[in-house]
């Protein structure tokens, strides 16, 4: 290998790692969001989210049963043991607003809006 080749493979090597770098630094920097099931509501209520972004939603269930966060607009369920958590990912969404609830207590409901 000449010098010549080896300084272009050693410029090529190195945007290759800064590239890697800044792809990682834009993953961490991922949009997450929590959500917490109570025995009545969601908390919040009305979870106001970025659009177009994916991102991640850990659903904490903070009653003494089950509960299954639902949503049939964002295509997600999950079954959530008391106490514990899941993380569910979702997007990009569309701007909009995007209900939810728990089909194991129908009653208990609340929204996301994408902005």
């Amino acid at each position: 290998m000449t010098v010549r080749t080896a300084e272009i493979f050693c410029a090529i090597a190195a945007c290759a790692i800064l590239a890697t770098a800044q792809a990682t630094a834009v993953a961490a920097q991922e949009a997450g969001y929590s959500l917490t099931i109570h025995d009545d509501r969601f908390e919040p209520s009305t979870l106001n989210v970025k659009a177009g972004v994916k991102f991640q939603l850990r659903v904490k269930n903070a009653r003494k049963v089950a509960a299954e966060f639902e949503s049939a607009e964002l295509n997600r369920e999950k079954v959530v043991p008391p106490g514990q958590s899941a993380v569910i990912y979702v997007g990009p969404l569309a701007p909009g607003t995007y209900p939810v609830f728990d089909d194991f207590h129908q009653s208990t409901r609340g929204h996301l809006v994408a902005k």
